[in-house]
């Protein structure tokens, strides 16, 4: 052991002008909010929590327009035709490229739909002026958060939470011979969280940032009230504690989900949200202080031969990087949109109907092809790269990013700009899962997904 060289535990730090900003965007009580096949209503009796968006925007040193990642309690776009026109509008106001910015959804399900006005759905008139308000909470968010940014140093740190758990199980029904969707006690799930601290250049925090994958899907088709989920305890359990914001970035969660789930009862959603919050709190006590790093010093002779180890300062990194690039994915030769919508109409079982729906709108929105020029965005924060697609990406991405660019910190995320399908590995194509089933992907799409990543990460790296 003589001589042997040192594993440390160093942060990434990277500094510039970096500023958050929260708004309020509650829907009102009554507005159309049906998001479960299996539900027996249709609008919100109830709220739970507030929904809340929250805006960061980050500055490069010398930078004059800033990279925006927007967090909201929503859940996702019925279709890519609705959210493209909303991001037309929100680049269009911010004065800002396509790759300077990341809409990231929380993914509840408890949440208004993010769709254009249906006439088959009751009470969706109101989703239009919903839809707005959310834009225009967006472009309040944003701009307050940019009044507000200040020097300040954003660094990472990789924690753990047992919140989220496997949920394909085979079904344990007598001669069943599918997946069904649910806890599964046999397989680990990835807990990884990595969470993001600002501070000011004085050290004083400032807000902290969530990353981690799993299913707000707690409350489910009993549940009637308007709730963020298991994010809105996160958040203000840590906001009660700390006093400033939590930011929640949803991991790739594909198979993910919290073990006790589908119910009705507000409080459970409570709990696992401060069980999340207590982990991100761990692992915010577990870093160093703000911009420094542990260092070994030498040996004081006492009873022992003690090692002293002190916090010595570091110099943060001022790099900023975004790329927007592009995957093809092969698409599934589904029916057109307008074969669905006849099928959806002419359906009397209610799930099955809901399930036709959601089919139809993602046929609308990736259209007719056979390959989808899939988006995805990469940014560089410092030495830590933060990547994410419009997908619900199984959590071997993340894992598998991680371990080839393990010397960094990869922020993973789900739902971003927009909102596709899932992306599931490719020995699951011959299962009957639901994953595989509502994907327009077809095999091996997922593994085409992570070797784009890869890519360009690298190009990021290199550049």
């Amino acid at each position: 052991m003589s001589g042997q060289a040192l594993e440390t535990k160093t942060q990434t730090a990277f500094q510039g002008r970096i500023g958050v900003a929260t708004v309020d965007i509650t829907p009102p009580v009554g507005i159309y909010a049906r998001n479960w096949g299996a539900a027996k209503h249709d609008v919100a009796e109830s709220l739970h929590r507030r929904l809340t968006l929250n805006a960061l925007v980050l500055y490069a040193t010398g930078s004059e327009k800033p990279l925006v990642f927007i967090d909201a309690d929503l859940g996702w776009w019925r279709s890519l035709i609705t959210f493209k026109r909303f991001q037309t509008r929100l680049l269009q106001e911010l004065d800002i490229e396509e790759a300077a910015l990341i809409f990231g959804l929380s993914h509840t399900h408890a949440s208004p739909p993010l769709t254009d006005p249906d006439p088959d759905l009751p009470a969706s008139e109101s989703l239009a002026e919903y839809l707005e308000t959310v834009y225009q909470a967006s472009i309040v968010a944003v701009r307050e958060a940019i009044q507000n940014a200040t020097e300040a140093v954003l660094e990472w740190n990789t924690g753990h939470c047992a919140l989220a758990s496997m949920r394909d199980l085979p079904d344990p029904s007598p001669e069943a011979d599918r997946i069904v969707c649910g806890w599964n006690p046999n397989e680990p799930a990835d807990d990884t969280l990595v969470l993001g601290r600002i501070t000011d250049v004085s050290g004083t925090l400032k807000a902290v940032i969530v990353n981690y994958a799993c299913h707000p899907t707690t409350l489910a088709w009993e549940n009637t009230a308007i709730s963020p989920d298991f994010p809105g305890a996160m958040r203000d359990t840590i906001s009660e504690i700390l006093g400033v914001p939590a930011l929640f970035m949803q991991g790739a969660s594909g198979e993910l989900s919290p073990r006790y789930q589908y119910v009705g009862d507000t409080e459970v959603a409570d709990r696992h949200g401060r069980q999340l919050a207590f982990a991100a709190l761990a692992t915010l006590e577990d870093m160093e202080s703000s911009a420094t790093s542990l260092e070994y010093q030498g040996v004081v002779e006492s009873g022992a031969p003690l090692a002293v180890w002190k916090q010595t300062p570091i110099t943060p990194v001022s790099c900023l990087q975004a790329i927007q690039a592009t995957v093809e994915l092969p698409i599934k030769d589904w029916p057109s949109a307008e074969e669905l919508e006849s099928q959806r109409q002419a359906c009397n079982d209610r799930a099955l109907e809901e399930r036709l729906r959601r089919r139809r709108n993602i046929r609308r929105g990736i259209g007719d092809g056979s390959t989808l020029a899939l988006p995805i965005w990469v940014w560089r924060i410092g030495e830590t790269i933060l990547v994410g697609s419009p997908t619900e990406a199984y959590s071997i991405l993340q894992r598998e990013l991680r371990q080839r660019f393990d010397d960094r910190t990869i922020v993973c995320l789900n739902l971003i700009n927009g909102t596709t399908g899932y992306l599931v590995p490719q020995e699951f194509y011959d299962l009957d899962l639901y994953q595989v089933w509502q994907t327009p992907f077809e095999r091996g799409s997922l593994e085409i997904l992570i070797e784009g990543m890869a890519d360009a990460i690298q190009q990021l790296i290199d550049s």
